[in-house]
Order: structure tokens, then sequence, then C-alpha cells
């Protein structure tokens, strides 16, 4: 049996992941709808034997507070499934992970979105599963309100099931097309789902094909309790934000551990933490980058970010070097809301402390230092049942990109902790993921088996 190794996802926002990234004289300021600047940095990931480029998305073009002063470099970026259209047919090997809300969507919808992203890509395509966490998406769907924490995720769970059934629809070799009898599909291998559940009625068949993955991969990013449970009933790969090796741990073994409640092994769940490298040749070099970015952070724009994060409280009206107030509830972004407080209270953070302290990986675990340092630090998590892998941020693009594609990539290979070459052509086949059966077809087989018993 090969020896396990790391899984890497690129996460590739525009300019970068830094607060301030566009800012950065290297950075491409109009990164989130320059085609060029992606097709570019897509293959740079490529190059690096990423397992995926992920993309987050909203649905609503302000982040809490203090956009309105025009400084926050939040939102005109590009649809993800649309990009990676594109970006499939300048590639070859890589994955594209797209995020879509189960809130916001429909499931006949995306389903078929997907399907096709599959289809042009010869299957790199997975879904971002989210429940949308940001109010500000509600008017923009003739909502008065968003729906509630607990709410948001019960529909999850059906909307998931119902594209799952959709991309079943048809048996994988439905589609005879042959010429000479004038047969096109074999309707014997053609299923309506007729699902009639509390939030959806849905008939099918969806009008695609089955994707080559059978279902493109799913993803799921909730840290809540809530999240965690649905990310062990539904999800193959969870992006996640720990700041220690210890609190990393304890949430994969938490994870890991509900999986057999639902039939489930534990390698069929990978777990990629977050990361935010600042990479140099030496220390001195990174924490000059470092320092570099943070020097370019507007006091307006980093409470701003804080008040997304929090759940979308305004934190503009308190002293910027006072302490983090006491905040309620929301019922937005709930696991980022507790890991703020949580960062704040563990350092006695001042407000401009805190939002210096998130600006790069907004909770996310930051590592600044040399190629060995960071490369020691991820063979820690990986190698102590902390991580299968590493989401990837880089703090400015190209360049933060290049940097670990460089400088870090060729340190894991060395050190035999990561692929010199892809091990398939499909997303599921590089992440070591297992092709999922045809639901309609398992159904049937289990009757026939039962009907040989009786």
């Amino acid at each position: 049996m090969s020896k396990r190794k790391i899984r890497l996802g690129a996460f590739l926002p525009g300019a970068g992941h830094h607060a301030a990234a566009w800012r950065h004289p290297d950075a491409q300021a109009d990164g989130g709808i320059n085609i060029g600047h992606y097709k570019r940095i897509a293959q740079t990931a490529e190059r690096g034997l990423f397992d995926t480029i992920f993309l987050a998305d909203g649905l609503a073009a302000g982040f809490g507070a203090g956009a309105e002063s025009g400084k926050q470099a939040y939102g005109g970026s590009f649809e993800p499934v649309t990009l990676f259209s594109a970006l499939s047919v300048v590639t070859e090997r890589i994955g594209f992970v797209a995020t879509a809300s189960t809130t916001y969507e429909d499931p006949f919808i995306l389903a078929r979105k997907f399907a096709s992203l599959d289809h042009i890509s010869a299957g790199r395509a997975g879904w971002n599963v989210v429940t949308t966490g940001s109010s500000a998406a509600a008017g923009n769907f003739g909502l008065t309100s968003h729906p509630v924490h607990a709410d948001r995720y019960d529909r999850a769970r059906e909307f998931v099931d119902v594209v799952k059934g959709l991309w079943d629809s048809w048996e994988d070799d439905a589609f005879t097309r042959d010429k000479a009898s004038g047969q096109f599909f074999d309707p014997a291998k053609r299923h309506e789902l007729r699902h009639a559940g509390k939030h959806f009625a849905v008939r099918g068949p969806l009008n695609v094909p089955r994707p080559p993955q059978g279902h493109p991969v799913v993803v799921q990013a909730g840290s809540s309790e809530t999240g965690k449970e649905f990310a062990a009933e539904t999800a193959e790969v969870i992006f996640t934000a720990q700041q220690t090796l210890e609190e990393a741990q304890a949430f994969y073994r938490d994870v890991k551990g509900r999986l057999a409640k639902y039939g489930r092994r534990p390698e069929q769940l990978l777990i990629m933490p977050g990361v935010f490298p600042v990479i140099g040749r030496t220390e001195e070099e990174a924490q000059e980058k470092y320092e570099r970015l943070q020097s370019l952070i507007l006091p307006e724009v980093g409470i701003a970010l804080l008040s997304g994060l929090s759940g979308g409280i305004d934190l503009s009206g308190y002293d910027v070097d006072g302490p983090v107030p006491e905040l309620p509830e929301t019922e937005n972004m709930k696991s980022r809301q507790a890991l703020m407080l949580d960062i704040a209270r563990k350092h006695n953070f001042t407000i401009r402390q805190l939002y210096l302290w998130v600006a790069g990986a907004r909770g996310h675990w930051t590592i600044v230092g040399s190629v060995e340092h960071i490369a020691d630090q991820l063979q820690a998590w990986f190698e102590n049942e902390a991580a299968d892998g590493f989401n990837v941020m880089p703090p400015w693009l190209p360049g933060g990109l290049d940097d670990f594609v460089e400088l870090l990539v060729p340190e894991l290979q060395r050190r035999g902790l990561f692929r010199t070459a892809y091990e398939g052509h499909t997303l599921r086949e590089n992440l070591g993921l297992a092709r999922p059966g045809n639901r309609f077809v398992e159904r049937a087989d289990a009757a026939n088996e039962q009907a040989v018993a009786a």
C-alpha cells in the first residue's frame, strides 16, 4: 500500500487572501474578473500538483459594515462555476471546487450546473455546500429576513439528497447513441426521482447524463455543531479553521468519530484546514513580506472585516484601541463568530489588534517563516491526526502561490509527503475517493437479492 500523502487545495480569490492583498505592488488588483490572471494561477497550481482550486462565493455585494467607504476589497468577482468551466479547458488534472448555496439556489438547477461542469472538465468538479452565513443575501431573493441557522441546515440535508438523486437520474451507460438502430438512450436506464419532501418536490430526471465521477465531490465548510454533523453525514471533504495543533486534533477526531453512525469509514472524509503561509527563504524574508502586507491595512477595512466575521454586527462605533466587546450570538456565521471571540479573549486583544491578527487568514492558521519551518508545521499536523491535507490561502496573488509551488512543494516532495505526479485524471481519483454507485441500480440489485433469498 502506498504511503499516505498530503492533499492540497488552492483557495484563490482574485488578488489573494490578505485584507490588503489588492494593494500589494505585485498583486493583480483586478484579479477577481481577470481571466488571464486566473488562467495563469490555475496553471501554476496544476504545475504544483494541487488537488483542487477552490473558490468561496457570496450572494450579496456587501460584507458587513463599512462597504460604503469603497475601500473594502470584496465583490466584483466571477461566478465560480462559470469561471471553472473556462479554466477546465486550459488545465488537465486539477479539480475545481465551486461554492453554491442550499438556502438560495434550486436543487434541479444546481444539479444540472455541477453535472455540466463535471462533463466539461472530464470529471474534475466539486461542490462546496454552504447554507449562506450572511443575512445580506436575503433581500436579493425576495426575503425580508435570513432563515435561521437550524432551518438552513434542515433544508440543506434535503437539498443535498435531492441533488445526489438527480445526478443518478441516468445510469452510466444509459445513452447508447446507436446510429444504426436509431436508439439514443435505453428507457430502462432512465429514472425519475419523484421526490416529495418538506422543502422540495422534484420529479426529475435531470436533463444531463450522469456525471463522469458519478457525483461531483461534495465539500462542506461549516464547523458549528450542526455543521460538523452535516459534514459527517454528507461531505467527502471538509474545509475548516483551527489555530493550534491541539484544536485541529480535537476537531479531526470529533468529525471522524461521527462517521460510523452513517455507515462511513474515516478515510471517506478528508479534513483540510485552511493555512495562510507567508514563505521566505529565510525567517527574516518571510517576516518582511508579512509586515509589508500588514502595513497596507486601512483601519476602516479592518473593522469592516471584523464586523462581517462577527456575524454582521457593526463594530465601527467602538474604540478601535479598546477591548473587543461582548457580542450577541447571531444566526450568521456562528462558528466563525465564536472563533473570533475566542482569539480575542485568549490574547486579550483590542479591536485593532484583532483585525491585524485576522486580516490575512480570517481565523485560519497563519504561518510566517522559512520553507523548512512551514514544512515542519504542515508535517506535524498531517502526521498527528490533525489534517489529511490543507486548503492553501496565498496572501497575495500571483506571488504567494508562486512561492508555495516553487519553494514549499519541492520540500514536501523531498520529505515524501506530497505526490510527484497526479495519480489519476478525475478529482476523485486524485483525492483517493471512491466513485459512488447509482442509488436506483443499488436499490434494484438489493431487491433482486431479496427476491432470490426468498
